[in-house]
């Protein structure tokens, strides 16, 4: 299976960056895992939250190919502990497309095309993060998910 985080813009903390390149470095022993970093679009006077996100939302169909497993990283979603994350990427490994497509937006979420295109959503919490340091927060949460699966001792079980 290959996994892939999707992201609207580019980060702009170097601290993120770290955090998500070494807990990207570490999961290249489980799994098949990338990055795509897709272009943000700015906010000007004619751009309010709608366009953009109908913009943003456009750019995310046309790179979809149909046959991934698309899951919104949504603060509507599903919540779940770190054990019951790793249950449900487990289940994916087994019962899913080749690849899965976990998509955290802009700065003003998803456009409604996208809802309607995603397979699932889920939240990390009930707190809102910004949508640069919930990357770190995924890939940590990934890395974690598959320790658990090997039963590595990562998250003191």
């Amino acid at each position: 299976m290959n996994i892939e985080l999707w992201c609207i813009g580019k980060t702009q903390f170097e601290f993120v960056n770290q955090g998500v390149k070494e807990f990207s470095s570490r999961l290249k022993h489980y799994v098949n895992f990338n990055i795509v970093y897709l272009d943000e679009v700015k906010k000007g006077k004619k751009e309010n939250a709608t366009v953009i996100k109908k913009r943003e939302g456009a750019q995310i169909l046309k790179r979809l190919k149909g046959d991934e497993l698309l899951i919104l990283m949504d603060e509507n979603g599903r919540e779940m502990d770190s054990i019951k994350f790793a249950g449900f990427i487990e289940h994916k490994m087994i019962y899913s497309q080749k690849k899965v497509v976990f998509l955290i937006g802009g700065a003003f979420g998803f456009s409604q095309e996208v809802y309607d295109n995603a397979d699932f959503k889920l939240s990390f919490s009930q707190m809102t993060f910004s949508h640069q340091l919930i990357r770190i927060c995924f890939v940590e949460q990934l890395y974690r998910a598959f320790t658990i699966i090997k039963n590595e001792k990562y998250h003191n079980i």
